[in-house]
């Protein structure tokens, strides 16, 4: 039986809205909150420094990421600046390729050299992971994120990926790796079972994290409870 109070990886909550991060603050498993544009698209924000902004100054125990949003690397460069200064607790999200399939390593290398905390972000594959660890400055702390629900639903068993990434980051004491996009709640036991050091969580998983801990047959009792009170208050009947 797995209990989210036995849980050691760090648990990130994956969204922009400021109500549901509240909501998630309230449980002790939640150390941070990363979003990026699709996110905030779905969240209906209209002005993301602001967003970002009242976020930092609500939460401000709370590690956050927040995404540049140019393909070009000098207005990333001084996109990512911007969200630095947003508080110490910030990192800055670069994706690891361009919309055009270009790398971002020179990016990367740069933003760290400054003493920028990233979180590398989109990757897919574990060459990509090599690339982001090869740009990081010692010293600095970052985060790998490898995008492991993504490559799931592409029909692609990601365990290689998880694995290989765990390996490489583990040697390198200037990233943690971070498994997002994650799909279940059992994702979240498994990514601990395999070494990885933060999962991010969408809202919705959040709330049934909180409830675990139960027997299966507790699961199963409960499922058809819940059946029960559908037929009463649906009034369907076959006799």
């Amino acid at each position: 039986m797995m209990d989210a109070n036995d849980l050691t990886i760090k648990i990130y909550e994956d969204g922009a809205e400021i109500e549901k991060m509240r909501a998630a603050s309230q449980q002790a498993f939640v150390k941070g909150f990363t979003t990026n544009p699709s996110l905030l698209k779905q969240a209906g924000v209209t002005d993301y420094l602001a967003f970002a902004r009242q976020a930092v100054a609500e939460f401000p125990e709370q590690e956050f990421s927040f995404e540049v949003f140019s393909n070009e690397p000098q207005e990333m460069l001084r996109e990512a600046q911007i969200l630095h200064d947003l508080g110490p607790r910030v990192y800055v999200k670069v994706p690891i390729i361009t919309t055009a399939g270009e790398s971002t390593a020179d990016v990367i290398k740069e933003l760290s050299a400054a003493h920028i905390n990233l979180n590398i972000t989109a990757i897919t594959t574990v060459e990509q992971v090599e690339v982001a660890e090869r740009n990081l400055a010692p010293g600095t702390h970052n985060l790998i994120s490898i995008f492991v629900g993504r490559v799931a639903d592409a029909g692609i068993d990601p365990h290689h990926l998880i694995e290989s990434s765990v390996e490489i980051t583990k040697s390198h004491p200037e990233a943690s790796l971070l498994w997002a996009s994650t799909r279940e709640v059992y994702n979240v036991f498994e990514a601990q079972q395999m070494g990885v050091d933060i999962i991010t969580v969408p809202p919705a998983l959040i709330t049934k994290l909180s409830k675990t801990g139960k027997a299966a047959l507790e699961i199963s009792v409960d499922t058809v409870k819940g059946f029960q009170r559908d037929i009463e208050e649906s009034g369907l009947s076959i006799l």
